[in-house]
């Protein structure tokens, strides 16, 4: 796993975002949602794995209802230091726009145990095998989730909720605070003199 093309697209002069090395966490795996409104609004989402974060984009953001399949999208591997960026990336840089980290918590395969390098190695079976299934133990994103790689190609991907106690029809984006600063993306817009958005 590398950070090369993570890098070759920012310039870290003109960016507040961690330019970031491969290192391992802590002693669970860890997960982060960030909603980042760019050239498009949309929602990151940033599985711990192999000292980075693995990363997709989902346009339409997470659901907690079984019935949605989210298309996903495969970007590049993200530094670890990335979980915790919340702000600003300036015009003319890549991805500019705002960002507040939507969730975050803790995660691990179904069926995996205490162990994190077991965890990772099941992980890791699973992200070749284009079909992983975990669980999600965030302060918004809970139970078990599946990211199924539609084989059109690597990048395609979907998020699906699994039908568990946590499932639900309620739309969890109306929760748009971030869970770190309380700010909204509307309250960096303001701050940034942007105007608001409408989107969610």
């Amino acid at each position: 796993m590398s950070l090369s093309d993570y890098r070759k697209k920012r310039n870290f002069k003109n960016t507040k975002e961690p330019a970031g090395k491969v290192k391992p966490g802590h002693e669970e795996l860890v997960f982060t949602v960030q909603k980042h409104d760019a050239s498009h609004l949309h929602y990151d989402f940033r599985l711990e794995l192999g000292g980075v974060l693995l990363s997709w984009a989902i346009p339409k953001g997470p659901s907690m209802n079984p019935e949605d399949k989210r298309l996903a999208m495969k970007v590049e591997d993200h530094p670890f230091d990335y979980k915790d960026f919340e702000g600003t990336i300036p015009k003319g840089n890549y991805g500019a726009g705002e960002v507040i980290v939507w969730d975050t918590g803790i995660y691990l395969p179904a069926g995996g145990g205490t162990d994190k390098s077991e965890n990772e190695k099941l992980l890791k079976k699973a992200l070749k095998k284009g079909d992983i299934k975990i669980v999600l133990l965030g302060k918004k994103l809970k139970g078990e989730f599946a990211l199924v790689n539609m084989r059109k190609d690597e990048k395609s991907w979907l998020l699906i909720k699994k039908k568990d106690e946590y499932s639900s029809g309620v739309d969890i984006l109306k929760k748009n605070k971030s869970v770190i600063s309380g700010k909204t993306i509307e309250m960096l817009q303001k701050s940034d003199g942007r105007k608001k958005t409408t989107k969610k």
